[in-house]
C-alpha cells in the first residue's frame, strides 16, 4: 500500500481508555484535515474488526467527504459473540489478572501460526519452509509469554465494552453511509450462513463483497494476502472523484503475475497448452510474437472462443514475451450489475480487472489509442463467446464494425488474429436455446440481463445484437490444444 498511498495507522495504546465517541472524534478530525489538504482526491480508510465500526461511523457523519472504505471482518455483530455473553462473568475477575487462556489471546492477536508464516519466504523447498517456519515461531514464543503481563483482564473487559458501543453506533448509522465500501469476509463467523457480511452488503448502498473461505479471522495478518491486489481487482482504485478505467489502471506487479498465472491459472494453462504464431513483414509465420509490433497503438481483432477461455492465455503470453499489457475491451457485466453477486464467491474473475480490462465503449477505446495501448477487441462480443450448439468458429460480427473509423483516425495498427482449439475439446450440452425452454432458468436469465439493457449494441439488429448473458453447460472432450495465429 505504501507504494501508492501515504499510509497512516491509528494505534490505540493498551492502557488507553478513551470511549468510542472520543476515538471517533480523533479519526474524524484527521480525515477532515486530510480532505481539506486534498479535496479532489479520495481518502481510503481500512477498518479491521473494531476499526470497521470506526470507518462506518466516520463515513456516515461525513457524507460530503470522498471516502472509500475497506471493511475487513467489521465487528458490527460483536454484540452477539460468545465473549460478550460472558462479559458479566469477566467483570467479576481481578482487573490485573493476566489473560493467558489461548482462546482469549487468539481473539485479541489472531492465530500465532498464521503470524509466523508471514516471515517465511515463498519458493523455498518443503524442508526449508519448515525450518523457516520453526525459526519464526520460536522467535515469537518469548513475546507470547510477555503478553500476559501486557494484556490483563481489565484491558479485555474494556475492549469488549468498547466493541459493543462501537458496534451499536455503527449499526445505527449504516443507512447514512454514502461512501464506496469494499467488504472482505473470512472466518466462520463472517461467512454464510451466519450472514453478517451479507447483511452489510445488502444494507450499505454502494458496496462490494468478497469472501475468503480458506482464511482465518485475521485476514490482513495472513500469509500471502495482498490488500492492494484486491482493491485493484474490484476496480476501486481511483485518483479522482470518478474512476477512470483507462487512466487509473495500475499495471500488475511481478508477484501478482506469478500468483495469477503461476498458481491460480497454472492447471488451466497446462490443459490448454497455448501455442502462439505470428506473421512477419515478409509473410513468414513464426512461433511466438515476433511478428507483432513492439509499440502501440495496436488493435488486435479476433474471434471469441467459447466462454472466452482464450483471454487468460493471451494476456499471459503478451506479458511474458512482449512485456506488454493487453487491454481487453470487455462487456459491462464485468463491472456493474448482478454479476457482482457472482464475484463474491468467484473472486478469481477479479484478475480480469487487475490485468487491464475496461468496459467496452467508444470513450475508453479513444483513451487507450491516445495512450498508445495494446487493445484487444472482439467484434463478435458475448454472442460469439456464448455461441450455441453447431456454431463452433462461426463469426457474429456486425456489418459495420464500430472500431474502424476510430482506428484510422489515430493511425492504429490493426492486427487480425484467429484462435482454434477450444471448441474441439469442450462440448456444449445445454445452450441458450435449451435453457430458455426451462422455466426456472428462463426467469433467472431474464432477471440477470435486466441491468444491461441498452448498454451493449442496442442499435445492432438481428442475431449479431443478441447479447444474452447465460452460462452454457459443457462437458470436456478429448484434451486438445489452443492455437493462436496473428496476421500482418
Amino acid at each position: 500500500l505504501g507504494k501508492l498511498f501515504e499510509v497512516c495507522c491509528f494505534h490505540i495504546p493498551v492502557n488507553d481508555r478513551t470511549p468510542f465517541e472520543g476515538l471517533l472524534q480523533i479519526v474524524e478530525e484527521y480525515v477532515k484535515y486530510e480532505s481539506a489538504l486534498s479535496p479532489s482526491r479520495p481518502i481510503y480508510i481500512v477498518g479491521d474488526s473494531f476499526g470497521g465500526c470506526l470507518a462506518i461511523s466516520v463515513a456516515a457523519r461525513n457524507p460530503e467527504i470522498d471516502l472509500v472504505l475497506t471493511l475487513v471482518n467489521p465487528a458490527t455483530s460483536s454484540a452477539k459473540t460468545s465473549l460478550q455473553a460472558v462479559l458479566p462473568l469477566l467483570e467479576t475477575m481481578p482487573s490485573n489478572l493476566p489473560v493467558v487462556q489461548p482462546h482469549l489471546l487468539r481473539y485479541l492477536i489472531g492465530n500465532p501460526l498464521n503470524v509466523a508464516m508471514v516471515s517465511v519466504q515463498n519458493g523455498l523447498s518443503p524442508q526449508e519452509t519448515l525450518q523457516e517456519f520453526s525459526n519464526s515461531l520460536t522467535s515469537m514464543l518469548p513475546l507470547v509469554s510477555e503478553l500476559g503481563d501486557i494484556i490483563q483482564m481489565g484491558t479485555l473487559v474494556w475492549k469488549l465494552k468498547l466493541l459493543k458501543s462501537g458496534a451499536n453506533y455503527a449499526n445505527s448509522q449504516l443507512h447514512a453511509v454514502q461512501a464506496e465500501v469494499l467488504l472482505l469476509a473470512s472466518g466462520i463467523a463472517n461467512l454464510p450462513p451466519s450472514g453478517e457480511a451479507d447483511r452489510l452488503f445488502k444494507t450499505l448502498k454502494n458496496s462490494k463483497l468478497r469472501y475468503f473461505r480458506n482464511r482465518g479471522d485475521r485476514l490482513l495478518m495472513g500469509d500471502g494476502f495482498n490488500l492492494l491486489t484486491i482493491i485493484k481487482g474490484v476496480s476501486m482504485y481511483r485518483r479522482g472523484r470518478q474512476r477512470d478505467f483507462v487512466n487509473d489502471f495500475l499495471p500488475p506487479t511481478l508477484s501478482e503475475f506469478k500468483k495469477t498465472f503461476g498458481e491460480d491459472f497454472k492447471l488451466f494453462n497446462q490443459l490448454l497448452s497455448p501455442v502462439m504464431l505470428s506473421t512477419l513483414k515478409n509473410g513468414n509465420i513464426v512461433r511466438g510474437l515476433a511478428g507483432v509490433p513492439d509499440k502501440g497503438p495496436v488493435l488486435f481483432v479476433g474471434y471469441h472462443q467459447l466462454l472466452a477461455m482464450e483471454v487468460p492465455a493471451l494476456v499471459e503470453g503478451f506479458l511474458r514475451e512482449k512485456k506488454t499489457i493487453l487491454r481487453a475491451a470487455a462487456h459491462q457485466v464485468f463491472f456493474v450489475g448482478n454479476y457482482e453477486i457472482l464475484r463474491q464467491e468467484l473472486s478469481l474473475f477479479d484478475w480480469f480487472s487487475a490485468f487491464g480490462a475496461v468496459p467496452v465503449s467508444p470513450i475508453n477505446t479513444y483513451k487507450m489509442f491516445e495512450r498508445n495501448e495494446f487493445v484487444l477487441l472482439y467484434p463478435g462480443g458475448v454472442r460469439e463467446a456464448l455461441h450455441r450448439k453447431g456454431e463452433a468458429y462461426k463469426l457474429f460480427w456486425p456489418d459495420q464494425p464500430e472500431f474502424v473509423r476510430m482506428a484510422a483516425r489515430f493511425g492504429v495498427t490493426v492486427v487480425p488474429f484467429g484462435c482454434v482449439g477450444e471448441d474441439d475439446f469442450v462440448e456444449i450440452v445445454l445452450d441458450y436455446n435449451d435453457q430458455k425452454n426451462i422455466p426456472y432458468l428462463k426467469d433467472a436469465i431474464k432477471s440477470f440481463n435486466e441491468d444491461f439493457k441498452g448498454l451493449i449494441r442496442d442499435t445492432v439488429k438481428g442475431d449479431d445484437g443478441n447479447q444474452v448473458l447465460h452460462l452454457p453447460a459443457v462437458l470436456p472432450k478429448v484434451p486438445g490444444r489452443l492455437y493462436f495465429l496473428f496476421g500482418k
